[in-house]
């Protein structure tokens, strides 16, 4: 099959490409480097010329409500062009229990980019993924000094970058679910316990402070990020990830 892979040049969709090559496709990576704007639409036309698939990786540039906008500005010209060009399946990136968490501006853009895309003519398939190991990192810097870091009690499921990646191709290569596929990671951490875990490996010896109020995340309740029993559960540990 031939996929487009817009974002193709990204974290996941770099590694998206080369799982699916290695496996027989043909995926292209597109993005603004190839001449893809997928906010204005320019490139989009001659990007899903002769696509079977077209998996969406982009992501907004902001975590705030501009993000609303661009989502859905961006769904809405890749689901037109899509059903244009006759584009058999559409996959998007999301967020595991992003619906949950409707205090989060980004949030909200994700649910909002799912909801054009399962309103449009395109067969599609979603794919909620839980937090990324590879932001942990920007996670503690949003709330650290040089002594501590503040982080809050959230309960979260991380799970490797190649994790995402591997599912994602996978539903890419399979046939349109028409709903939703939840993949998380082997462990549920509380966020602070997380960041003393991070922080020990690395040799960092700043202290971790519980602050419930402290960071985006301080707007997650409960369970909300943590995946359900229909979840497909990623192999990688955090700790074999932090190893590596």
């Amino acid at each position: 099959m031939k996929i487009a892979v817009i974002g193709g040049t990204g974290r996941i969709g770099s590694q998206v490409v080369e799982i699916l090559n290695a496996s027989g496709h043909e995926a292209v990576p597109h993005s603004p480097s190839t001449g893809l704007d997928l906010l204005s639409g320019q490139g989009l036309r001659e990007a899903l010329d002769g696509a079977d698939v077209v998996v969406n990786l982009t992501n907004s540039p902001t975590f705030d409500e501009s993000s609303l906008e661009f989502f859905r500005k961006t769904t809405d010209n890749l689901v037109a062009a899509a059903g244009a060009a006759g584009t058999g399946h559409a996959v998007v990136l999301s967020i595991v229990g992003a619906d949950r968490v409707p205090d989060l501006a980004y949030y909200r853009a994700k649910v909002l980019q799912e909801d054009v895309l399962k309103a449009g003519p395109v067969p599609c398939s979603i794919v909620r993924a839980t937090q990324f190991f590879e932001f942990v990192d920007a996670v503690l810097s949003w709330t650290a000094d040089e002594n501590e870091v503040r982080l809050p009690a959230t309960r979260v499921q991380p799970m490797a970058a190649a994790d995402v990646a591997r599912a994602v191709a996978d539903v890419a290569a399979g046939e349109p679910l028409q709903g939703t596929r939840n993949v998380a990671g082997p462990e549920v951490f509380a966020l602070d316990e997380l960041g003393r875990i991070t922080l020990a490996a690395r040799g960092d010896h700043r202290a971790v402070v519980t602050d419930n109020s402290a960071g985006m995340f301080a707007a997650v309740s409960g369970d909300a990020l943590i995946a359900e029993d229909d979840a497909v559960i990623a192999g990688t540990t955090y700790r074999e990830w932090l190893a590596r």
